[in-house]
């Protein structure tokens, strides 16, 4: 990518970001890229089509560091679980024959697997070699049918938010508009219409806990970039009458620009929590302006609800007044706010890493103006606060896991290693099963006894 093209991604004009920084979104410092670099940003993005061939044109620890790590399930195909590398060595840098190998590659791809398209991600070591992966996609294309498509997101280019900028926008410009969607099923509760989400991975299936609902009310979703997505269903996005950015800020870009290309309306919201989700289907029924789809909307949240109270009354009972400490990113750190709250449960401190100005000030919406923010903290500072405010609980990502449990805190998983789906309102029931589970375990009481031989 031109220099141009990177900085035109950084100055996002529909993040907050700008509003705040004439200069846009900071460029990574190059080594410096923890919590993902461009590459890792773009390949998460993407990797959930699950019906593609997804090859990485580099060493084979670019594709071996950080295959399938998010947890995303698939309906269907489970093409995109194959790691696919051109596995450079360093002879191959040294007689530059990468770019050979990325053809052969890709024909192999094409020959073995008959994939719906072919994506290939560029990497550090080929991007400074030179190699020209997009005149290689041209000449591979003259010998396959299945799309080949160009990934142009090399680690060093910036840090993750930029990749998952660059591979939305890449969907934007050659993918979206290809096809048209199939016709509108019979629906008997009224009018279809078609719908697309980006930014939703299904990490544990929690695509599924919300499909049923758009089902409920007449909403196809045509698209969803990109969790337990087919490549084909993304070319036929821009026929969607609304769009939902779901928990990514950083693809705001693809929401902005399929609203300019298409007129396709859009709006932020969470599938986390009872109002919010609630909030999520009503936004749908206000850009669709469709009086029906209204009126079939607060139907099924007042059925939704009246099943929900029945369900997490026992829950709340045990969850009430129970502090939790909340040490995640990005929306999660005010949408599991929320959830948590609709649970009785108090948060005494939420984190903010990766978290917009707009994120924060939902948080201080939700908490109060003296609400607790944590930004990049260590283990030891995490645990002060924890003890300070007497947190019953930390709700946070895998790399806390160890810190909780050192300081003898119940824990829940919330990130994307996470084996339970919390999205939806069975989403809910299933995190107060688990908050309970944990707190109630009786592990707890006998770590935190005084040893026999004391």
């Amino acid at each position: 990518m031109r220099k141009s093209e990177i900085k035109e991604l950084q100055d996002e004009p529909a993040c907050e970001h700008n509003k705040k920084s004439k200069s846009g979104c900071a460029p990574a410092t190059p080594g410096a890229t923890a919590g993902g670099c461009c590459f890792d940003g773009a390949q998460i993005t993407l990797l959930p089509i699950t019906d593609v061939a997804h090859i990485v044109h580099g060493p084979v620890g670019c594709a071996g560091s950080s295959w399938d790590k998010r947890g995303t399930q698939s309906s269907g195909p489970e093409l995109f679980r194959l790691g696919f590398t051109t596995d450079l060595n360093e002879q191959d840098v040294i007689m530059g024959r990468g770019e050979k190998r990325l053809y052969h590659s890709i024909l192999q791809a094409a020959k073995k697997h008959s994939p719906e398209a072919i994506f290939v991600y560029n990497t550090c070591v080929p991007a400074m070699e030179g190699d020209d992966i997009e005149a290689v996609c041209r000449m591979a294309q003259l010998k396959i049918t299945p799309p080949v498509i160009a990934i142009d997101a090399a680690g060093f280019y910036g840090n993750k938010n930029l990749g998952n900028r660059i591979a939305g926008e890449l969907m934007v410009d050659k993918v979206v508009g290809t096809a048209t969607p199939a016709p509108k099923p019979e629906f008997s509760g009224g009018k279809i219409h078609d719908i697309a989400l980006v930014g939703e991975y299904n990490i544990a299936g929690e695509l599924w806990h919300i499909l049923p609902l758009l089902d409920k009310l007449g909403l196809r979703v045509l698209a969803n970039l990109s969790g337990d997505c087919r490549f084909k269903e993304l070319q036929t996005m821009h026929h969607a009458e609304a769009l939902m950015l779901v928990c990514s800020r950083a693809q705001i870009n693809v929401a902005r620009k399929l609203e300019q290309k298409y007129q396709i309306p859009w709006f932020e919201g969470s599938f986390y929590g009872i109002r919010d989700i609630c909030d999520a289907l009503r936004q749908f029924a206000t850009l669709i302006d469709d009086p029906d789809l209204t009126q079939r909307t607060e139907l099924l949240i007042a059925q939704e609800l009246a099943w929900l109270d029945l369900e997490l009354a026992p829950y709340r009972e045990q969850l009430q007044g129970k502090k939790a400490l909340l040490y995640t990113g990005g929306v999660k750190s005010w949408s599991i706010v929320s959830a948590l709250q609709d649970l009785g449960m108090k948060v005494v401190a939420s984190g903010t890493r990766k978290s917009t100005e707009e994120d924060k000030a939902r948080i201080r919406e939700l908490m109060g103006a003296d609400a607790i923010l944590l930004d990049e903290t260590s283990p030891r500072n995490l645990l002060d606060v924890a003890y300070q405010y007497k947190a019953d609980v930390m709700i946070a990502g895998g790399r806390n896991m160890y810190t909780a449990y050192k300081a003898r805190m119940p824990f829940v998983e919330v990130n994307q290693e996470r084996e339970h789906a919390f999205a939806g309102f069975k989403g809910m029931v299933t995190l107060a099963q688990q908050l309970c589970l944990t707190l109630e375990s009786p592990v707890w009481q006998q770590a935190r006894s005084a040893v026999p031989w004391q």
